[in-house]
């Protein structure tokens, strides 16, 4: 982690159960962005079809039209582009984080946590390993939506075989369709997880009505690691920004307050 990272926050409302709608709708909103003006183009959960359980039809293999269309636009772009879809993989149904860069390698992680209140734990498989991104210097851990909820999963632990200790990730990014509703423990706990981790937060929301009739109001972030935030997205109307997370700044912080030297050790089941 030598040089800044740009990243664009795109939150937008949803087209409920129709993928090539909100890709026709996402391609016009990418097309926007200049090649070169971004390292990472960050879209929501479920950015195909919405927070639906009706996966069983919705949802794709791997090499499908979501992430075809998301090769195309990090090839294009020249920029790493990620978000959650829905995913088949043998028997089985992912909340899946793809993220795919501009050469068109891909690093997948399944979400952890289901939110069990709304029965994605009957329709999804919940994954089963966390997963770390290495990405022009820059140490990412993806985590969906309702993760957030969860800290131990995302915890940040030193890496001790290095001098100075060295944090696993710079920057906890989550994608989420977080209803208006619950919007305080979301801003809330995105910036206690800055904090806690000493690393840029980055939670990128959908605004607007579901097809079940609940909204959402956006709340997109950029938090540093004292839990500031950084960047101006307004609440509750579609979004495209652009966040510089500048590399010199969070060393400076975890090399005059190494908290994380400090942390408890333990594992994850």
């Amino acid at each position: 982690m030598t040089k800044n990272l740009r990243v664009t926050i795109v939150q937008q409302p949803l087209v409920w159960e129709d993928p090539q709608a909100n890709l026709m709708h996402f391609t016009a909103i990418v097309n926007k962005i200049k090649k070169g003006g971004t390292d990472v183009i960050v879209l929501p959960e479920t950015f195909t079809t919405g927070f639906s359980m009706g996966a069983v039809h919705l949802a794709e293999k791997k090499g499908g039209m979501a992430m075809s269309w998301m090769a195309e636009v990090a090839n294009v772009k020249n920029a790493a582009v990620c978000g959650s879809v829905m995913m088949k993989d043998k028997k089985y149904i992912y909340n899946q984080f793809v993220w795919m860069n501009p050469d068109l390698t891909f690093t997948v992680y399944n979400k952890r946590h289901l939110f069990s209140m709304g029965d994605e734990n009957k329709v999804f498989t919940a994954g089963g390993e966390s997963v770390l991104i290495e990405y022009k210097g820059w140490n990412i851990c993806p985590q969906v939506c309702y993760d957030l909820r969860f800290p131990v999963w995302s915890r940040n632990r030193m890496n001790k075989q290095q001098e100075p200790f060295t944090p696993e990730y710079d920057v906890l990014l989550y994608v989420a369709n977080w209803p208006e509703v619950r919007r305080y423990a979301w801003s809330q706990l995105l910036i206690a997880r800055a904090i806690e981790n000493q690393c840029y937060v980055v939670g990128v929301n959908r605004v607007g009505k579901d097809g079940k009739g609940m909204n959402h109001s956006g709340d997109s972030v950029v938090l540093d690691a004292l839990g500031k935030k950084i960047n101006k997205t307004s609440t509750s109307k579609p979004a495209v920004e652009t966040v510089v997370l500048d590399a010199a700044s969070l060393k400076k912080l975890r090399l005059s307050f190494p908290v994380l030297n400090d942390a408890d050790i333990f594992t994850v089941r």
